[in-house]
């Protein structure tokens, strides 16, 4: 029986150091957004339900412009996340806060409509069709959680440093953990960034990174909700801490036991932050996908 699979994409982050939604930014010449991409790569992966978590302020632009593009038999569920969405007795705690909870909160709203499996991804980063091939591939398999990582080479940026989770995995190419590591760059010959003790150390450039691009399921969805709760009763400045989803998927691992297989990505990975990166993000993809027309409509 094939699996339900869902692909969930992480889209409402508000875009600060981009200047806008980047959410809904076009790609000049390819005339598409990379959350469109995404989807269309999921579809031919044989995904059939889509569900987006939003903030209000994007929710009518996706429904105008980004909704109307899809497939027809693509069954879709737009889900906002609320920073009131907390158990009734935080109430208090939502109303001091005046940015989202983090990645692990904006997952958990996906609760209510998710149905078995899921792909979750971001709306900004562009993966590549076959990662999502990977991990259909993967669910119709094994009952794993599974995740596709990208050698930590083609996840540089030439705008300088940047920061990346650096996958440690056991003999069986599982996940062990997450280690992140600040201010990645090369010095000289040599690519190097800081590790957890502000040491500044030297890395593979082989090594896979994490670049959330996760296949779960709904035994995730629960620990989402326990921890969450735990998470507000620890942390009660509810102005700066956040909820990561990673740090949930290492407790599923250290706690629980949840095997995570790892496949190397077969494709670069391709993300951007600034809004002058379009452009070159929208040529990068071109030659990956083969659109020879792109590189002339944006020269004109």
């Amino acid at each position: 029986m094939e699996p339900q699979i869902s692909l969930v994409i992480l889209a409402g982050g508000l875009g600060s150091r981009f200047g806008g939604a980047k959410q809904i930014a076009r790609l000049p010449g390819i005339d598409s957004t990379i959350m469109e991409l995404s989807i269309a790569d999921a579809y031919d992966a044989g995904v059939r339900h889509l569900i987006i978590i939003i903030n209000a302020m994007v929710r009518d632009a996706i429904e105008q412009q980004i909704l109307p593009n899809l497939p027809a038999d693509l069954d879709v569920d737009l889900v906002e996340q609320r920073i009131s969405d907390v158990p009734s007795e935080f109430a208090a705690l939502a109303q001091q806060r005046s940015k989202p909870w983090g990645t692990g909160h904006a997952l958990l709203c996906a609760k209510s409509v998710i149905r078995d499996k899921a792909i979750v991804i971001t709306a900004d980063d562009y993966y590549g069709d076959i990662a999502f091939q990977q991990i259909t591939e993967h669910f119709r398999r094994s009952e794993n959680w599974g995740c596709v990582a990208y050698p930590l080479l083609n996840t540089l940026s030439e705008q300088g440093g940047v920061n990346r989770g650096i996958c440690a995995l056991n003999h069986a190419k599982q996940l062990l953990r997450v280690d992140e590591i600040l201010d990645i760059q090369f010095e000289g010959n040599t690519l190097v960034g800081t590790n957890a003790q502000q040491t500044r150390v030297e890395l593979d450039e082989h090594a896979l990174a994490s670049m959330t691009f996760w296949g779960i399921d709904l035994r995730l969805f629960t620990i989402l909700e326990q921890n969450f709760y735990q998470f507000l009763s620890i942390h009660d400045n509810g102005v700066k801490k956040e909820y990561y989803l990673p740090d949930q998927i290492q407790y599923s691992i250290d706690t629980l036991g949840i095997a995570v297989d790892v496949y190397p990505a077969q494709q670069p990975w391709l993300g951007m932050t600034y809004k002058d990166e379009l452009p070159v993000l929208a040529q990068k993809i071109s030659a990956l996908k083969g659109l020879t027309d792109v590189q002339h409509v944006i020269e004109e």
